[in-house]
């Protein structure tokens, strides 16, 4: 299993192996364990680009997983790649365990036009754990507190959470309830079609996203099965979705960080295909304010309810390539529906 994360502005630059070794639980959004970690390196060769996680394989696929890692560094976008293996235990003599895979690493990144700059290795990212390089005997030592460095913090600021494992942000789009799920199923199967008339039906969605985010605002509690299936109905309305994509502009503001809350709250609530149209939107704000970990699990969540949802196709194809996030803005500019939710009042 792998997770891709792609660049992220409130990312400071980062140069001492441990430190960067530290800065992985926050740069992911969870703290990895028997994984291996690529960070593409943007030129001039310090800023970071596209973050690859991938589980560590037996002995018998070290060459097969290389192969299918590599291709993602292809081009020129970087100018070289930085593994970290995380996890096994240090070899007899001292050394870092793994070396015949990173080996197929280079051998793999070599081939694709790319260098392994710095092979890193970590028994596990916590204090005190012994870390390693692969090409310098005399590199190596204790890890930091990851909570005590500059990335923390700065990630802290920004914002950014970092979550003890993969699991536990995966956890987070787990139904709240599957008896409503299976309800709401048999609901929007019975009423296929939004229920509003057809030349009011921009001005009645949006006003149930409005009302929807004046329930959250008011701490009135979880959706009940009507509203669910409102609110389902709502975000297939084109105009009203791109209303939605705009509220992620700009990034990490109070209105952004709010839609990013409902639409996790909706991924929750709905089953599929309406799933996909809250987790589209939910990986759209993610992706926007770099929590790469949860954009990359909303997307396959969007995927997995509807297979051929085009946004889900287009957004997935820009994580999956590490594209800057930057220019994806344009998904979220020129909407012509105006939600009316310039602040967190009552209104």
């Amino acid at each position: 299993m792998t997770t891709s994360t792609p660049p992220g502005s409130a990312r400071p630059v980062l140069t001492d192996p441990a430190q960067l070794i530290v800065a992985l639980p926050y740069l992911l959004g969870f703290t990895p364990a028997d994984s291996l970690v690529l960070l593409g390196h943007r030129p001039p060769g310090t800023g970071i680009g596209l973050m690859l996680r991938a589980d560590l394989p037996p002995r018998d696929l070290f060459a097969y997983q290389a192969d299918a890692l590599a291709p993602r560094f292809r081009g020129a976008v970087h100018v070289g790649v930085t593994a970290v293996v995380v996890g096994g235990r240090a070899e007899p003599g001292g050394g870092p365990p793994f070396a015949e895979f990173v080996a197929q690493l280079r051998r793999a990144l070599d081939e694709h036009g790319q260098r392994l700059l710095h092979p890193l290795w970590t028994a596990a990212i916590e204090e005190d754990a012994p870390w390693a390089c692969y090409r310098d005997d005399d590199c190596g030592g204790l890890l930091p507190d990851p909570r005590g460095t500059v990335i923390a913090a700065a990630t802290t600021k920004a914002g950014l959470v970092s979550f003890p494992s993969r699991e536990d942000v995966a956890a987070l789009l787990e139904p709240r309830s599957r008896e409503a799920i299976v309800r709401r199923t048999v609901l929007l199967g019975r009423a296929a079609q939004p229920p509003w008339d057809t030349e009011d039906e921009v001005a009645a969605a949006a006003a149930e996203v409005r009302a929807a985010f004046q329930r959250r605002r008011a701490g009135t509690g979880d959706l009940d099965d009507e509203q669910a299936v409102r609110l389902a109905h709502a975000l297939t309305i084109k105009p009203v979705r791109e209303a939605c994509l705009a509220l992620a502009l700009p990034p990490g503001t109070e209105v952004a960080l709010e839609a990013e809350g409902l639409w996790l709250s909706l991924v929750k609530e709905l089953p599929p295909p309406h799933r996909a149209e809250a987790a589209c939107l939910l990986a759209y704000t993610t992706l926007l304010r770099g929590e790469g970990a949860l954009a990359g699990m909303a997307l396959d969540n969007a995927l997995e309810a509807s297979s051929g949802h085009l946004l889900a196709q287009l957004l997935y194809a820009v994580w999956n390539r590490g594209t800057d996030p930057a220019k994806l803005a344009g998904l979220g500019a020129g909407s012509e529906v105006d939600l009316g939710l310039e602040d967190s009042g009552d209104g």
